[in-house]
């Protein structure tokens, strides 16, 4: 997708390191697949006016084009980039979500700020970087095109996650095993390299991305990936042209 606001230009991911990756998946499953869906078009005719020069990219917003688009099959496991899947999630991807139009995490630190009275929850705040989107419903209710809209003409603080979370009305909580955001557990199946809080020695926000494996090491003390952070290292180089 090209795309520009007054402060910046976006460019289009690499159709050369689309071919690097889907080689990999390939070689990993010869039933994998990889494509490339450009949403310029889609973009361009609904672009989120009020939120382009925010901390907010328009890459973030693609996702909120799925119900424009035929190949997009009826149930969708979304994924941010700086999340590590780390354990078996098939029970999360195929639970049932008859009625449903998402399934998520609560978001660590904004549960504590954020809240839809409607949902007649205590927390309903979800992190909207791993979700189980059940496309059938959300075409039903017309959630994304509401969201889409209010990006439009509503500046917010996260402006996806805040519209998604408002504008939901049948959403699911899981455990947060399934997108932890804070601190490795035992139990972990994704683990999510979200910005975050730090008390000590200082109040601080802390953003350490799992690509940037010196900070990996060094700031959050990791070492749990290491093997995979050497394999990434060694390919890099693919996906940057």
């Amino acid at each position: 997708m090209e795309a520009h606001s007054d402060k910046r230009k976006y460019h289009p991911f690499s159709e050369h390191a689309a071919d690097f990756i889907r080689s990999l998946l390939v070689k990993a499953n010869p039933k994998n697949t990889l494509e490339l869906i450009d949403c310029t078009d889609l973009f361009i005719k609904q672009p989120p006016t009020a939120n382009m020069n925010t901390r907010f990219t328009p890459y973030a917003m693609l996702r909120l084009f799925a119900d424009e688009l035929p190949q997009i099959p009826d149930r969708i496991l979304y994924l941010d980039d700086d999340i590590v899947i780390r354990g078996d999630i098939t029970a999360f991807y195929k639970q049932n979500i008859k009625g449903i139009e998402l399934v998520g995490v609560l978001d660590y630190w904004g549960r504590f700020f954020f809240h839809n009275v409607k949902t007649k929850r205590v927390f309903d705040y979800l992190n909207s970087g791993v979700l189980l989107l059940n496309m059938t419903k959300i075409k039903q209710t017309g959630l994304f095109a509401k969201v889409r809209d209010m990006m439009q003409t509503k500046k917010m603080f996260l402006p996806d996650q805040s519209a998604i979370n408002k504008l939901a009305v049948a959403k699911r909580v899981v455990p947060r095993r399934y997108n932890e955001q804070y601190r490795l557990q035992k139990n972990t199946k994704i683990q999510h390299f979200t910005t975050s809080f730090r008390f000590w020695p200082y109040f601080h926000t802390q953003t350490v991305k799992p690509w940037d494996v010196d900070r990996v090491h060094s700031v959050l003390h990791l070492h749990e990936y290491d093997d995979l952070l050497n394999e990434y290292l060694k390919i890099r180089n693919n996906l940057k042209e």
